[in-house]
């Protein structure tokens, strides 16, 4: 075993055909990777805490234009590995997938994530589908919304999300990098909007109920991440015939607040639910 205290242990063991066979197997019918899925199995077999979300700072402290970086990557991989976020400045949106963090960039790149790229705002969790179904002929965003809303079985839990499939078209957005202290809604006016056609991915995000909008985006919020890497970003609108969505009830918070003097001053005390939805809808 070899540890390395920023990203964690790496553990080197030897598998039977028959065990290594079952892995495989399991792997197939979850969508995950075998390394991803050990250490799933690892975390129920130790009866680690699930249906936990950790995020750092709140939407609150992104409307007043609170982008300064307080948490790195490997500070958030310990803590799950599923989820979505930004990066210090507002540089571009943050998408994590079986353990990985990714980094899409206003220039259309897509990047992973190195371990000391740090967040100013972060939800992850360790994903593990309690429901899973079959959504077809998606016509666009709110037909999604409605179907999916459809899915859920509470109205005041969270809800952590992903959908993979074949997008006939999909739009998306992503954020470019803006000064300290401007507001959500100047920074976002200016976004980089993207669309792709034909393209397989993931989408990941989350449910937040409408009491938390304080804390996060109310509704949902999810990122595209490609099966080649080669695009991501915030999701805007799409169209799809067939898609598989994975759901994960949410049954504790755990929010942890940044001691940045730009926290500390910002008055978080209004409403930021107006401003998150021009912030994070489609513009023209």
């Amino acid at each position: 075993m070899t540890t390395h205290p920023d990203l964690g242990h790496t553990l080197s063991l030897r598998l039977g055909a028959g065990l290594w066979q079952a892995l495989c197997e399991e792997s197939r019918q979850r969508g995950e990777s075998p390394s991803h899925l050990v250490r799933s199995l690892l975390s129920e077999s130790l009866d680690l805490e699930h249906h936990t979300l950790y995020q750092v700072s709140t939407s609150g402290a992104l409307v007043q234009g609170v982008y300064q970086g307080c948490v790195t990557v490997a500070e958030i991989l310990k803590h799950g590995d599923f989820g979505l976020g930004t990066y210090d400045g507002l540089d571009g949106e943050g998408i994590m997938l079986d353990g990985v963090c990714w980094q899409a960039r206003s220039d259309g790149s897509v990047r992973e994530a190195p371990a000391d790229a740090e967040a100013p705002f972060w939800v992850t969790t360790r994903f593990h589908a309690d429901k899973t179904a079959q959504l077809s002929n998606i016509k666009g965003w709110e037909d999604l919304t409605q179907r999916l809303d459809a899915l859920r079985d509470n109205d005041n839990l969270f809800v952590g999300l992903r959908l993979r499939g074949h997008f006939n078209s999909i739009r998306y957005r992503v954020a470019c990098r803006a000064e300290a202290g401007t507001d959500l809604v100047s920074a976002t006016s200016h976004q980089a909007e993207f669309q792709q056609e034909g393209v397989n991915g993931t989408l990941v995000g989350f449910w937040t109920p409408s009491y938390a909008r304080t804390i996060n985006v109310p509704g949902f919020h999810l990122h595209l991440l490609t099966d080649d890497r080669q695009h991501a970003g915030h999701v805007l609108d799409l169209q799809c015939d067939q898609i598989e969505v994975d759901l994960h009830r949410e049954e504790a918070l755990h929010l942890a607040l940044p001691e940045t003097p730009a926290f500390l001053k910002a008055d978080l005390s209004g409403d930021p639910a107006a401003a998150l939805a021009v912030a994070e809808s489609k513009h023209s």
